[in-house]
C-alpha cells in the first residue's frame, strides 16, 4: 500500500491477447527530523502496473502530478540488458486504485476560473451592502 503523486501520465497498452496494461510512476516522500534537529526528506520512486479494467480506469482519470492510492504486490523480473549484464526491475502490480484528489484539486485544473458572464442584479445588490472599510479585520 502506497500513497503518492503521478510522476508521468499513465501508458497504456494492449497485450497480443488483447488485455489492456497501464503503467505509471508514482512518487512518495518520507520527511524527518535528525538528531541535529533538521528537516530531512527523501524521495522514493515506484513503478506501477495495472491491468485490464483497473487498466483503462487509470489510464482514462489519472494523470501526472494526481495524489493516488495503491494497493497490491510487488512483482521482480530479470533479464539481460544490451551490454550482457544481468538487471533486474522490481514494480507494483495494482490491485486497487483510489484517487485522492477531487476533480478540481487536479494539477491541469488548479487555476481559478474566471466568470465571462455579466454579474447578474444580486451580486450588485450585494457589493452595494458590504463595505470594504466596516470590515473588522
Amino acid at each position: 500500500m502506497i500513497i503518492g503523486r503521478l510522476t508521468r501520465d499513465p501508458e497504456s497498452r494492449n497485450t497480443p491477447q488483447g488485455a489492456n496494461v497501464t503503467s505509471f510512476g508514482i512518487a512518495t516522500n518520507f520527511v524527518w527530523t535528525n538528531a541535529g534537529g533538521e528537516r530531512q526528506e527523501k524521495v522514493e520512486y515506484h513503478n506501477i502496473i495495472a491491468w485490464r479494467k483497473l487498466g483503462e480506469i487509470c489510464a482514462q482519470y489519472l494523470q501526472k502530478g494526481r495524489r493516488v492510492y495503491i494497493e497490491g504486490r510487488l512483482q521482480t523480473q530479470k533479464f539481460t540488458d544490451k551490454d550482457g549484464n544481468q538487471r533486474s526491475k522490481t514494480e507494483i502490480v495494482a490491485d486497487n486504485m483510489i484517487m485522492l484528489d477531487s476533480k478540481s484539486t487536479s494539477p491541469s485544473e488548479s487555476a481559478p476560473k474566471r466568470e465571462t458572464s455579466a454579474e447578474t442584479p444580486a451580486m450588485e445588490e450585494l457589493k452595494e451592502e458590504i463595505n470594504i472599510e466596516e470590515v473588522p479585520f
